[in-house]
């Protein structure tokens, strides 16, 4: 069994494009879990924060402070499961876990890309 340190919390502040591709990094390693292959590429990873980071720079402060709280909840919630996962391995349990899981970080992703774009309009 592998053990990895967890994802560090998003601290207010933080930078958008790092807590998108942080959370990026937990949805590829629980789609792993999950059996499914790994669909984004790096370069649209990278992409995609970057764009995050620029839409967030020109959001409100209330957009972002709500983009923050959402970032935050996010990665604690993922890095529990990610713990979890990472407990159970060796189970049968772990791959419909890891499914719903990632089901709900891609969710999270969404959201926050949402309230950037609902912000630039």
């Amino acid at each position: 069994m592998t053990h990895q340190a967890p994802f560090p919390s998003a601290a207010p502040g933080a930078d958008p494009g790092r807590q998108v591709a942080q959370l990026r990094e937990a949805l590829r390693l629980v789609e792993r879990i999950a059996g499914r292959s790994d669909a984004a590429a790096g370069d649209a990873r990278l992409d995609e924060a970057a764009r995050v980071s620029a839409a967030y720079d020109r959001a409100l402060p209330i957009v972002q402070r709500r983009f923050d709280a959402l970032a935050g909840e996010a990665t604690a919630w993922a890095a529990a499961g990610v713990e979890a996962l990472l407990a159970a391995a060796g189970t049968s349990a772990p791959r419909a876990a890891a499914a719903r899981l990632a089901a709900r970080i891609d969710g999270a992703l969404v959201e926050m890309a949402g309230l950037l774009a609902d912000a630039d309009h």
